[in-house]
């Protein structure tokens, strides 16, 4: 939960997500940040940390977050209530997980970091 209290908006979440490399996070943020949140009750703000800083200081992204190492997407949330943090946060974990099996299927850099398992579905 967050530090610092938004009479405006008093319940709030941060996620942080850890990714095999920068740039992979850095692309999963440009692909979540493409739908904007719908409801003005709900504000979200993304950047990249370093993993040795995931619970400290959040960064920018960057072109060369490779090279400095943030590879942990951090999400903060802000909402109205909780049920409104509750559906946003929802929302973002299905694009997340659309974003990761893309990932996962397609990019070579995950497909070094660890070795693909068979999986059942329509792509094999």
């Amino acid at each position: 939960m967050a530090t610092h209290a938004d009479p405006d908006f008093p319940c709030s979440l941060q996620i942080d997500v850890p990714f095999p490399t920068a740039r992979l996070a850095s692309i999963a943020i440009k692909a979540i940040t493409v739908d904007k949140e719908l409801s003005p009750l709900v504000r979200r703000d993304f950047s990249t940390v370093d993993t040795a800083f995931a619970s400290g200081a959040a960064g920018g992204v960057d072109d060369d977050d490779d090279v400095t190492g943030q590879n942990v997407m951090r999400v903060f949330y802000k909402a109205t209530t909780n049920r409104m943090l509750r559906v946003s946060v929802n929302s973002f974990m299905d694009s997340l997980s659309l974003i990761l099996e893309v990932m996962e299927r397609l990019d070579a850099d995950v497909l070094e970091s660890r070795p693909i398992e068979p999986q059942a579905g329509p792509f094999r």
